[in-house]
């Protein structure tokens, strides 16, 4: 049968869709050439290209429809057809027409046959039809002498498909394999972690270069596909390239995107109003840990393996996981004029809960931030009577009831160590704690520095109180690790006994006045070094000033 005349055999409507509507796949024999030519130049608008992955957009209710045929001069060709919605669930079928039985003569132009209704029906049968947002793929056999449609409606609103035809099916795939057992298995579950695994994809174990897995978290629910999941990230908001970053595409980073590349890792985070969509992308690793999610909190995770060459992907089969709930913090007894020296590992556990019950009607609790950021929150009888950022040492001096019960929670702010030494009493006239200045800031003077000397001031109280000083050498990388790792509650016994340089005692009823100021000699020139003030109070508890480094000069 020649498809000059099997053409005749299509009701006149079908030919004129046909001619509105998107793709055909061209017959390439020379006897066509005559029957390209009639299709007034509208033949090559309407090809779905074979091997090629196509993008359709679909307009709310209204169809859209595909035409392709095979080539000529095989009785029976192997096709598929593979479908991805991007975002809302669709409708697709697939159409074949066949000619009438016994109307094969070739450049037969018998009009009345086209006008025949009966037998128009005939040529037309359903041999699929889908609804529905998964990935779909349709394989079959075709003859020569049918010609198939492709329609698709989209009934809930705009979107857009991926649609891939091919009649190649034993070379090779366009998206990569999934295994026989697609599923994510969840092999661990922290408090904030989650631990996934999933089995090799076949292409990961046959083309390792250029294939790698990819992971998509968020709080809201499975994506089916790749394509689905930048649909909605970028409908929250976001504005997001053509290929989501699980391709490595290079680009610019949105304001609402944090990328962090660690351990041949790429994470990037999207804050959307949903919540965060994490995307990482790990090699050809089989396992993932992710890594600081939130306690109690359900997650959905999805694993897709993208092919870099082609930017095609498949999605193995989500899962979902909820986190552990967040331990009940320890709780002390906080006892009257007792230190405690809490510590809290910003990873691991970062609460730490008090309780004192008040024998006095006033109570005073004292906080020395050792190490790293801590908040406080207190509460009298579960109502909050004080919540802020410690820094340096703070007085807290609250008025209550007999019996009364204080709860003290304490939460590091940073991933880092953070350490806090607590105190409640009722005496606040016998605090453990020095009298403080108003600020434990040392100065350095830039004029009185010499090759050999330094000068250095520091603020005092109107209480006198013993001040000691330590100077320690250092070298320039050296001084960010301790400036940032100094434990301020730490006293002079954790210091070398060559690092000490005096000590001394001053106070000045007049606080404008109470400042002291000391030239240290005996120093190299061209040197850094790192000096410490320690004030210690009537009991002998230090208070350590904020460390300051200083240069000497080269030359003089």
């Amino acid at each position: 049968l020649k498809m000059s005349s099997f053409w005749l055999y299509l009701p006149l409507h079908l030919f004129t869709a046909t001619c509105l509507c998107y793709s055909i796949k061209a017959p390439t024999t020379s006897s066509q050439q005559s029957f390209k030519s009639n299709l007034f130049n509208f033949y090559h608008s309407l090809i779905l290209a074979d091997g090629k992955e196509t993008t359709i957009h679909l307009l709310k209710d209204i169809a859209k429809r595909y035409y392709f045929v095979l080539e000529e001069g095989r009785t029976l060709a192997p096709f598929s057809i593979t479908v991805t919605p991007c975002d809302v669930p669709i409708e697709w079928s697939i159409l074949v027409y066949k000619p009438p039985p016994g109307k094969a003569a070739p450049g037969d132009h018998d009009t009345q046959e086209v006008s025949k209704s009966h037998k128009a029906s005939s040529m037309v049968s359903t041999i699929f039809n889908y609804k529905g947002n998964s990935v779909e793929t349709y394989m079959g056999m075709s003859s020569h002498s049918a010609l198939y449609l492709l329609e698709f409606l989209s009934t809930e609103r705009d979107t857009h498909i991926t649609v891939y035809l091919t009649t190649d099916t034993t070379s090779g795939h366009l998206y990569p394999e999934l295994p026989g057992d697609p599923r994510i298995d969840v092999i661990g579950i922290g408090h904030t972690t989650v631990t996934l695994a999933w089995k090799h994809s076949p292409s990961v174990l046959q083309h390792r270069e250029g294939i790698q897995y990819c992971l998509l978290v968020n709080e809201k629910h499975n994506y089916k596909s790749l394509c689905a999941a930048e649909t909605a990230i970028r409908s929250s908001g976001m504005k997001l390239p053509a290929t989501l970053a699980l391709s490595l595409s290079p680009y610019l980073l949105e304001p609402q995107q944090v990328m962090i590349l660690s351990n041949s890792e790429l994470s990037i985070i999207n804050k959307v109003s949903s919540g965060e969509v994490r995307q990482v992308c790990m090699g050809t690793k089989n396992t993932y840990t992710v890594p600081n999610l939130s306690p109690s909190t359900q997650y959905y995770f999805d694993v897709f393996i993208v092919n870099l060459l082609t930017n095609a992907s498949a999605a193995y089969t989500g899962t979902f996981a909820r986190t552990l709930e967040e331990p009940e913090p320890k709780v002390t007894e906080l006892k009257d004029g007792k230190v405690i020296h809490v510590v809290l590992d910003g990873k691991k556990q970062k609460f730490y809960s008090l309780q004192y019950q008040a024998r006095h009607k006033k109570i005073h609790f004292t906080f020395q931030l050792c190490q790293g950021q801590i908040r406080v929150h207190i509460t009298r009888n579960g109502k909050t009577v004080a919540s802020e950022n410690l820094s340096g040492l703070r007085y807290f001096s609250l008025k209550g009831k007999l019996l009364d019960t204080y709860s003290v929670q304490l939460r590091s702010t940073e991933e880092s160590n953070s350490s806090v030494k607590v105190l409640a009493s009722p005496h606040f006239h016998k605090p453990l704690f020095p009298l403080l200045p108003e600020s434990l800031k040392i100065k350095s003077f830039s004029k009185l520095r010499t090759c050999r000397s330094v000068t250095i001031a520091w603020l005092g109280t109107q209480e006198e109180s013993k001040y000691c000083v330590y100077r320690k050498r250092i070298e320039e990388d050296q001084i960010w690790r301790e400036l940032q790792s100094a434990d301020r509650c730490s006293g002079p016994e954790s210091r070398h006994k060559s690092e000490k340089v005096l000590c001394k005692y001053f106070y000045d009823l007049n606080l404008q006045r109470a400042v002291t100021t000391e030239t240290i000699k005996g120093l190299e020139a061209g040197t850094i070094y790192l000096f410490d003030v320690y004030l210690f109070g009537p009991s002998g508890i230090p208070v350590r000033y904020h460390s300051k480094v200083v240069k000497t000069r080269k030359k003089c």
